[in-house]
């Protein structure tokens, strides 16, 4: 296949399942605090002490200094959403809203320092195969790009009913495909025989949640199925790497450069018409919220307050 080297049928049916267990576990996690403080506080201090130390040790595919930074800073947020959406306070707090933005952004900046790195990577690194290139440069650029394009953290809010999601309004469709392609990309570049599960299931794993479960609460989605996805595959490795539901990147040079070059097309196209709403509004995108007149926007406001 041009993307990836096969995809038997049982794997195709395993990335189903392991979608079906990322969105399962995200929904748990929404409707009980206690689930989620369990899930996201004890299992990782647990998984810290008794099994990454030889699970994902120097050598391994997951014991890279990016593979820890992202299950630790993805907790973090994890952690941050929560007390932003139960401890009433903090919601109300402008500076308090900042956090999510600043976290994404982080989380973001990490791939885009880890794509960088790769263009002069060639080989077996850190257990996986990585062929560098343009398309590092190119998908690092589109990351850049999509921090930019982040706004409209000041009008984050919890919503009403049991489940309180911390929804953020701005963060509409269009910005979460080009974020998905530019993640995607990163993924297929730095972690190619990766990409299957956590470039394309995981991703989708937060995006269907965010197009027709719980509009508006994407980045939620996302740090919970992340981090979900990170303690299990830093804790079965093999699972990615070694087991016949492994699926190995092409490495095909072509289609490196196009799933970046979208990628950052994707993101140019992005930020021109984020650009556009500024001026077109006299917004300022660190103070305020940008899309208001779109319908979209407007739906997330009206099912939520």
């Amino acid at each position: 296949m041009f993307l990836f080297e096969s995809l038997p049928w049982e794997t195709i049916l395993m990335g189903f399942v392991v979608l079906a267990g990322l969105m399962f576990f995200n929904e748990i996690a929404r409707s009980n605090r206690w689930i989620a403080l369990g899930l996201f506080v004890v299992l990782p201090i647990y998984l810290a002490i008794m099994v990454w130390p030889t699970t994902a040790a120097p050598g391994t595919s997951v014991g890279t200094w990016f593979d820890y930074a992202k299950v630790y800073s993805v907790l973090i947020g994890v952690l941050g959403f929560m007390a932003i959406r139960y401890i009433p306070s903090l919601a109300k707090k402008k500076w308090v809203l900042v956090f999510p933005a600043a976290i994404l952004s982080i989380n973001i900046m990490e791939a885009v320092i880890r794509d960088f790195q790769c263009y002069n990577l060639n080989g077996f690194v850190d257990g996986v195969v990585i062929t560098g290139g343009s398309w590092n440069i190119m998908n690092g650029i589109a990351g850049i790009l999509n921090i930019l394009a982040i706004s409209g953290w000041a009008g984050i809010f919890i919503s009403k009913g049991k489940k309180k999601d911390m929804i953020w309004a701005d963060q509409l469709w269009f910005w979460i495909i080009a974020y998905d392609l530019w993640n995607f990309a990163y993924v297929y570049n730095a972690l190619g025989d990766h990409a299957f599960y956590a470039g394309l299931i995981l991703l989708l794993s937060c995006t269907i949640p965010a197009f027709f479960i719980k509009k508006g609460a994407w980045l939620q989605h996302r740090a919970q199925t992340l981090a979900v996805w990170m303690m299990f595959v830093m804790s079965f490795p093999a699972f990615i790497d070694t087991s016949k539901y492994a699926v190995k990147a092409s490495q095909n040079t072509t289609a490196l450069f196009l799933v970046s070059a979208i990628a950052l097309l994707a993101n140019i196209a992005l930020i021109i018409f984020h650009g556009y709403k500024i001026v077109k509004a006299k917004r300022n995108p660190l103070k305020e919220e940008i899309y208001t007149d779109l319908k979209s926007f407007q739906s997330i406001k009206k099912a939520n307050q």
